[in-house]
């Protein structure tokens, strides 16, 4: 086993384990960020740079720093590495750096965007992006066009992180789709505008970090924060069955796989369970969807915070909207 320390945090690891995967392992804030890596798909990792990491000790043998820094989901620990994440100015500059050229062709249309709400890279810009751009020169820009019955690509968001393109190339036979061109005029195609319709297709939706490719058949219909996600499953002979089912009332809005606390799928689902089983009949429904309270989508599915509002002595009000309560204390 070799240890590790990443920002003063000391763990043990298999050789062979890269920094990120290693940070996942402490958890909380010593994790780096990630847009193109995927533990569940081979070849990942090593594009976006996001997660840049400072080596500050090599091993325990050769302590000396690696001249710079190092992408943490391609690159493996050894014995007695140190790690700075968020204790290095560097690498927080580096990373305001990448946030930067990721943002020039993205374009900031959250307010229409399905992906608003559980979006990677609202997350990233948020922490670590700039107040303003400096990019003067024009932005690319593409028409939505539907690769397939149930998908729409919107290449204007696309920010390269070929996690679709593993999907369809792993996951799926006859793969009619990949990047084509070079450099800044790269993007995602089908072969000469062929359709995507194999049976787990619709995982290059959920494997998406931003609203590049967005489900058809939720489109527009509801923000992902107004929906009620529960656990559910069904005997599927083609995949796991185990889903996340985002409900408006009685409706099932949408499907999607259940989702660790990074972001990554649990297990891909089919096209049949994701796209086809919208009846609650369908289902075996386990239980309200364990949301992580700093999400966005969080919201409407928990108490909202009273108590900080009421002054000394006053009682717990009957259940109001925030804004409500908050102008009451006010006037009072």
């Amino acid at each position: 086993m070799f240890k590790v320390t990443i920002d003063g945090a000391t763990t043990e690891v298999e050789p062979g384990t890269s920094i990120l995967q290693a940070a996942r392992k402490i958890g909380g804030s010593h994790v780096p960020p990630a847009m193109c890596y995927y533990s569940k798909l081979k070849g990942s990792g090593g594009k976006c740079r996001v997660c840049l990491v400072r080596v500050a000790a090599g091993s325990e043998k050769d302590p000396r720093p690696m001249p710079k820094l190092v992408a943490s989901c391609v690159t493996p620990v050894q014995d007695g590495m140190v790690v700075e994440n968020l204790n290095s100015p560097e690498v927080l500059e580096a990373r305001r750096g990448v946030v930067e050229f990721l943002l020039l062709n993205h374009p900031l249309d959250c307010p229409i965007c399905d992906q608003a709400g559980e979006c990677h890279l609202q997350d990233l810009g948020f922490e670590h992006g700039r107040e303003g751009t400096r990019y003067m020169e024009g932005r690319r820009t593409f028409k939505p066009i539907d690769i397939g019955p149930y998908i729409k690509l919107h290449m204007t968001r696309c920010i390269l992180c070929y996690r679709c393109t593993m999907v369809a190339d792993q996951l799926t036979p006859n793969r009619v789709h990949g990047m084509i061109w070079r450099g800044e005029v790269t993007e995602i195609s089908t072969y000469i505008e062929n359709s995507i319709d194999n049976e787990f297709s619709g995982n290059m939706i959920d494997v998406c970090p931003v609203g590049a490719l967005t489900d058809n058949t939720f489109r527009f219909k509801s923000r992902v924060w107004f929906t009620k996600p529960y656990d559910a499953h069904r005997d599927c002979p083609t995949c796991s069955g185990k889903v996340v089912l985002w409900n408006h009332g009685n409706e099932i809005y949408r499907i999607t796989g259940r989702k660790d606390e990074y972001g990554e799928l649990e297990s891909f689902i089919c096209n049949t369970c994701r796209f086809e089983k919208k009846e609650m009949g369908d289902w075996t429904i386990e239980g309200p969807r364990n949301i992580n309270r700093h999400s966005v989508i969080g919201q409407n599915h928990y108490e909202a915070p009273y108590q900080g509002l009421l002054k000394a002595g006053r009682s717990l009000p009957p259940k109001k909207d925030l804004l409500t309560a908050k102008n009451e204390e006010v006037q009072n």
